[in-house]
């Protein structure tokens, strides 16, 4: 019973202007294949729409905003999904959150390709479909905002995930882009699995892109700060999928890791987790989600192979700037691109409510502490990804290509 789901898993992960800052169609608007189901307001499960803590979102994301204006918000893709149980869909549950709580029209287009062209052409579409403010999830839209915020001076864009660094010119002001300290995130987990009990750990990730890096590199940290605290000896496999999905070489790579005695794996990268999911449950193993709460992806087997989950605040940031677009504080934070860390709000965490809690030794009190020292400072995490991380005598990590 343990690959009942699987193949739906693996199927779904495969597969702003001068007034604005507007019900949701039923298919994309570019008629490009659907990525959710037939109707759009239900394309995420009710059950995950948590891009952040359960307990502590940054701002209010279902806080419904009150004389906003006229509008349409449109979300464009990156390579997944808005039913990906990770970036898009929860990128997707912030326009859909906002745009139900205050009646304004929304749709997502899905481009055909992976390339800036494409992207360009379904932003094109959108704006000449009505859209005044337009949602883009993902690095990948750096170079492609970098010249629609130009053609499109009375559109607003929000970017999310995209850095000065990915961009190819200043940001405008009718454009926001953040990206969030992933490290923090990773920290946590590793710290988290670590204090649980688990000593031989993996990290799985999809594209080696600086917020994947971020990830992996803060959960390296956080587990040897556990290792030291606790006194034992720990080994950590390390290595990036190059994609972000699963395939058949990298759920054997997988298998490999946990028939070779690895506990658990820090899968982080889109649909990548689809891998480590499949061979942590033929092994009885376990594994962390990245992005959003995934508890969800590991129900329906013998058991839940889903420890934990290093979440950022996708769905409040979306709902946040929105708001703020609709009723005029645009210029609050327009024209600039921020990094979100817990310094700045509860950007970044684990699940905390009970269905998803799933640790066994390490306790909310334990967490909370955690998450104080890191706000404070006391708590130091680098977030370079170019050198990696140093760790103590008793960790051991092994990066693999």
């Amino acid at each position: 019973m343990k690959k009942k789901v699987l193949s739906l898993v693996l199927a779904s992960a495969m597969v702003v202007s001068m007034t604005a800052c507007g019900s949701s169609n039923d298919a994309p608007a570019n008629d490009a294949p659907a990525a959710a189901p037939a109707e759009s307001q239900a394309a995420a499960p009710a059950e995950t729409q948590a891009a952040a803590p359960a307990e502590t979102t940054a701002p209010e994301a279902d806080a419904p905003a009150t004389d906003v204006a006229e509008g349409k918000i449109a979300l464009v893709t990156d390579v997944g999904t808005i039913d990906d149980e990770s970036f898009n869909q929860a990128t997707w549950e912030g326009v859909q959150q906002f745009g139900d709580a205050n009646g304004i029209e929304y749709t997502y287009y899905q481009p055909t390709e992976d390339s800036t062209e494409e992207r360009i052409n379904q932003i094109d579409l959108a704006v000449a479909e009505g859209a005044t403010v337009v949602v883009l999830p993902g690095y990948l839209f750096g170079e492609t905002l970098s010249e629609v915020q130009t053609t499109y001076p009375d559109v607003n864009f929000i970017a999310v995930d995209v850095s000065e660094g990915d961009m190819t010119a200043p940001i405008e002001a009718n454009a926001y882009a953040c990206t969030f300290s992933e490290e923090q995130a990773g920290y946590l987990a590793g710290y988290a699995a670590v204090k649980d009990g688990y000593t031989k750990l993996g990290f799985l990730g999809g594209m080696a892109v600086p917020a994947v890096i971020r990830y992996g590199y803060g959960y390296v940290q956080g587990i040897d700060a556990a290792a030291q605290e606790l006194g034992v000896d720990v080994e950590v496999k390390y290595t990036y999928g190059g994609q972000f999905y699963g395939d058949a070489n990298i759920t054997a790579k997988m298998e490999s890791w946990y028939s070779e005695g690895t506990e658990i794996v820090f899968a982080c990268g889109g649909g990548i987790y689809t891998s480590a999911l499949e061979a942590a449950l033929n092994y009885d193993g376990m594994i962390i989600g990245v992005d959003v709460d995934q508890r969800s992806v590991g129900e329906g087997n013998d058991y839940n192979p889903v420890l934990t989950s290093a979440m950022k605040g996708l769905t409040a940031t979306v709902v946040d700037k929105l708001e703020g677009c609709f009723t005029g504080k645009w210029d609050s934070f327009g024209g600039q691109v921020q990094n979100l860390g817990l310094s700045d709000g509860d950007y970044l965490g684990l699940p905390t409510d009970g269905d998803s809690w799933a640790f066994e030794t390490f306790t909310q009190d334990e967490y909370e502490e955690l998450l104080a020292g890191i706000k404070d400072g006391s708590i130091a995490i680098s977030n370079d990804t170019e050198t990696q991380p140093e760790v103590s005598d008793g960790v051991t990590v092994s990066y693999i290509d």
